[in-house]
């Protein structure tokens, strides 16, 4: 164990794009733990776009970042020193300890987890928060049926590659919306989505028409502004919208407004945003399908994987303008 702790904490709140400014790497003692508490080293720290609103201190259903505070985050990690008997050293486990690389917290705040057969970073992807996130969306909000197809915007990121691939699952068929080529044919080709629209082309209205013949039941919506408008074109009666993400407005000074939205009325759309971590009651179910998904190689994910703490905001940026592929991930060990 080394003798300090690397934190990066917020220097500044952003107004528009962030950038590495608003971010500053320092150095600390590493923590004892308390009465109660454990201390541990983080391997893993996981990077999701809703981290750019806790930078604001605008109204949310979150408290934001203080100024000076370290960044908040999930993180996957090993027990170094426990002063509580649920915890041995050597025990692996995830929590939200942000961004740095020890962090000392009651046991509560601990999940142990097995790493026999699912690998520790999978429990910050499909077997985490954002597989959840999927699950949860999916099956509470869109309740999808056998025949009934499934859109899903940032289909090849965290969340929406376990959104297609469960929509599949149910005997759906799924159709993403990604940025790029070979985001499009990963989603296909290993996802096994039955179509993917490039938003990058653009030809988007068409091409929605084109892998949409009979319209779309379920829309799991990760992304919002002109994609959203143009899928709310392409709703059929009576369809069901996971408002998960708008990440097409969080560094925008100048929100885009629905221009579509009386297909809210006309084809009577039911749409719900979701806040995952406000329904823990659901995690327990969805995190041991999830598991056995990845334990029996059937649930496919990727990541994308920054070295070093000090490399996280550049990370963190990148993820909000689309350059990650998969589940952007910061190794810290």
């Amino acid at each position: 164990m080394t003798d300090h702790n690397l934190q990066i904490v917020l220097a500044g709140r952003p107004t528009g794009w962030v950038d590495e400014s608003h971010f500053r790497l320092e150095s600390h003692p590493v923590p004892e733990p308390g009465e109660g508490e454990v201390l541990v080293r983080n391997h893993w720290l996981s990077l999701d776009p809703y981290m750019r609103g806790r930078m604001s201190d605008a109204k949310s259903y979150a408290e934001p970042v203080a100024l000076g505070g370290v960044m908040v985050g999930g993180t996957a990690g090993e027990v170094v020193a426990s002063r509580d008997p649920q915890f041995q050293p050597g025990d692996k486990v995830v929590g939200m300890l942000g961004w740095q690389l020890y962090g000392a917290v009651p046991a509560r705040a601990l999940q142990k987890v097995d790493t026999t057969h699912v690998p520790l970073s999978a429990y910050l992807g499909p077997v985490g928060m954002p597989g959840v996130t999927a699950w949860y969306g999916l099956n509470a909000i869109c309740e999808p049926k056998a025949g009934e197809t499934v859109v899903v915007t940032a289909a090849s990121g965290a969340v929406g590659s376990v959104v297609g691939q469960l929509a599949k699952a149910k005997g759906c068929r799924a159709v993403g919306v990604a940025g790029g080529e070979e985001k499009c044919r990963y989603v296909v080709e290993e996802l096994g989505f039955d179509a993917c629209v490039d938003y990058k082309a653009g030809n988007l209205k068409d091409d929605l028409k084109a892998a949409l013949p009979s319209g779309l039941d379920c829309l799991f919506e990760n992304v919002g502004g002109e994609i959203f408008d143009a899928l709310l074109a392409r709703t059929n009666a009576f369809a069901r919208i996971a408002l998960c993400g708008l990440i097409a407005d969080y560094n925008t000074t100048d929100p885009y407004c629905v221009k579509n939205i009386r297909a809210v009325l006309v084809s009577r759309l039911r749409m719900q945003g979701f806040i995952v971590s406000e329904h823990m009651e659901q995690w327990p179910a969805a995190l041991r399908e999830l598991a056995g998904l990845v334990a029996s190689g059937k649930l496919h994910w990727r990541e994308s994987v920054a070295q070093g703490l000090e490399h996280a905001p550049a990370a963190f940026i990148g993820l909000l303008k689309g350059q990650n592929f998969g589940k952007q991930l910061v190794k810290l060990i």
